[in-house]
């Protein structure tokens, strides 16, 4: 299987078009509310794993500071594009630069925030305990002491009940058309679906059409051992629930995101069973 970051610069080109049915301003909504529940006082943002910047864009929109972490090059040069188009104030409130949310390090430049997000299934494509523990691990290192860390991940009750299936999907603009076949393929012994994308790319202008094809490795997880990693790492877990609805997560609910505290240096503090961390 292929590294995700690698294959997602080719996937990139067309990403913005295969998601403009996303909702984003309705999850950057959704997450702006998160924060503002768990941490009113917050007001600096780390997005790890920020895409094409379109999730940062809106939150800084909503008064955030908002500091994205991408490390597919492609991702990143249609972040910045996006950034020479926002208008002020918004623009002096985002910041972009190309980094492994599972190594990069800002400190040398005294970067802390009040929150860390981490949007769209990005921490499922940290498919082995290592790479999961070492993004959160990211994520604390740069969250002032309370801060609160919010991603979501695909849900192991509702993979392995409701299974992934064959599906297609068409989006087109004036220029190209892009069909999207996705297989996926389960290994229910690492908890990880790889997901195999064939893309067909046809310019509209002359039929030509381009194939390619991408793997990207999906983990799934349960709530335990999202709460044990979080123990590990220096975070309390203190919500899990439906993405958007905020219902209870059931077995139906493939979108769960979790909400974890940074947890201080004091080993009294609940949840702290390591005692001191750094």
């Amino acid at each position: 299987m292929r590294d995700n970051a690698i294959v997602f610069d080719e996937y990139a080109r067309y990403y913005d078009l295969l998601y403009q049915d996303k909702d984003y301003q309705a999850e950057a909504d959704y997450v702006a509310g998160l924060i503002r529940r768990f941490h009113p006082e917050a007001c600096s943002i780390l997005e790890l794993g920020s895409g094409t910047g379109i999730h940062a864009s809106l939150l800084a929109k909503q008064g955030f500071s908002v500091y994205g972490v991408e490390r597919s090059p492609e991702m990143l040069a249609r972040s910045l594009r996006l950034l020479e188009k926002t208008n002020y104030p918004e623009r002096g409130r985002l910041s972009f630069t190309q980094g492994d949310i599972r190594s990069i390090r800002l400190g040398e430049q005294g970067e802390q925030f009040d929150a860390a997000i981490s949007l769209f299934h990005v921490i499922s494509y940290q498919t082995t305990n290592e790479d999961v523990m070492a993004a959160f691990q990211t994520a604390r290192e740069h969250l002032n002491p309370g801060g609160v860390f919010i991603f979501d991940v695909w849900y192991g009750p509702a993979v392995l009940t409701d299974r992934p299936a064959v599906r297609i999907k068409r989006m087109a603009n004036d220029e190209i058309e892009v069909t999207r076949l996705a297989e996926p393929e389960i290994h229910p012994n690492e908890n990880r679906v790889d997901v195999h994308y064939h893309v067909f790319v046809r310019d509209k202008s002359t039929n030509a059409v381009k194939e390619l094809r991408e793997t990207h490795g999906m983990r799934y997880f349960f709530k335990p051992e999202i709460q044990n990693m979080a123990v590990q790492t220096g975070f309390e877990t203190l919500s899990s629930e439906e993405w958007l609805t905020g219902a209870p997560a059931g077995m139906e609910t493939w979108g769960v995101v979790f909400v974890q505290r940074r947890l201080g240096d004091l080993g009294c503090e609940p949840g702290n069973v390591r005692g001191t961390f750094k």
